[in-house]
């Protein structure tokens, strides 16, 4: 109940006008969730990245969770994830030609990423549903298949960052992680499950995984098969998709699973050499995500040292209506008046 009181006067300042919400000259598109991690939105902010920037020129602004720094950081390929986060390295190092910032503060964090990098036509906000600081001009929500915000609760008792009827600021709400494409039936469901207003526009995406790449050496790949000993090393929320993706496709899978954005120490580097050298198979991989990767390559000089490499698999999301919903984007951008 206290948290969510705390909640409520938060965002009773922005209703109300008290707290005054900036709007900016550019389009803004925020990408969020009502629940703490596990919908994909990183995934989904380089989804757009992708597919828009033949069209526009976009950049994306992160809040750059559990870095190191504090203030506006323009990120570069150069640095490491204790400088800017393990998220915004990741689309850097996929997208080395985007601007991509980290600021705490949106609000002014926008203004700042505008100035340095005056080419942006178009802002993406990693996970910043709830920063009412900014009034964005597209909000796109994004909501588990299998823990809907509809069946979830306030936090602590529940995953609810705030309340469910949050997802009436949305223009767009996303179902991740289906597993099959929903019917006209499914989709009707979804919408009376979810209270979508008749304007909300409903679409479905799911996960795709890539061929692993050595993640010192990106042009050595590798292929999963029946005799593959994978050590599987995830700090990620809700492992359990990666882990059902990679396990009937190996002959074992020895896994290290660790809380979203955890920071790898020393001992549990050294535990992952000593279990890849325990296993006498010559087909062995040390597998992470992307994501994780940004974090492993911290210690790079204990792999290179012990000759291990560590292959990352890339995750991405691809939509049912792929089409739709990218000239569903495009159109709201075209539409867009300062």
């Amino acid at each position: 109940m206290i948290y969510g009181l705390f909640v409520s006067l938060y965002q009773a300042q922005y209703i109300s006008g008290i707290t005054k919400s900036f709007s900016f000259n550019i389009p803004v598109i925020t990408i969020g969730n009502l629940s703490v991690g596990g919908t994909g939105k990183s995934p989904h902010v380089e989804f757009l990245i992708r597919h828009l920037k033949d069209f526009i020129h976009p950049a994306v602004l992160s809040r750059g969770y559990r870095r190191k720094t504090y203030g506006h950081i323009d990120v570069s390929i150069n640095q490491n994830s204790h400088e800017v986060g393990d998220e915004p390295l990741q689309m850097k190092l996929k997208f080395p030609d985007i601007a991509i910032a980290v600021n705490k503060n949106r609000s002014i964090g926008i203004p700042r990423l505008i100035k340095d990098h005056p080419e942006t036509q178009v802002i993406i906000l990693d996970d910043a549903y709830q920063h009412l600081a900014v009034k964005p001009y597209l909000n796109i929500l994004l909501t588990e298949y299998t823990n809907p915000f509809s069946k979830d609760y306030l936090l602590p008792s529940g995953r609810l960052r705030e309340w469910r009827f949050g997802h009436q600021r949305a223009q767009i709400v996303v179902v991740t992680k289906c597993p099959h494409e929903p019917d006209e039936a499914e989709k009707n469901k979804w919408r009376n499950e979810l209270k979508l207003k008749a304007d909300q526009k409903l679409f479905f995406s799911r996960i795709s995984y890539g061929t692993p790449y050595n993640i010192f050496k990106k042009d050595n790949e590798y292929i999963l098969t029946e005799s593959s000993q994978v050590i599987l090393v995830s700090a990620i929320a809700q492992s359990d998709y990666l882990n059902d993706y990679v396990f009937p496709r190996v002959g074992s899978l020895t896994d290290y699973s660790y809380e979203d954005h955890h920071y790898f120490s020393s001992d549990e580097i050294l535990k992952m050499i000593n279990k890849y050298k325990s296993i006498q198979h010559h087909n062995k991989i040390l597998l992470t995500t992307e994501k994780d990767a940004t974090r492993l390559s911290l210690f790079r000089q204990f792999f290179d040292e012990h000759k291990i490499p560590v292959f990352a698999i890339p995750i991405t999301v691809e939509f049912y209506e792929q089409d739709l919903f990218i000239n569903t984007i495009k159109n709201y951008l075209l539409e867009f008046k300062a």
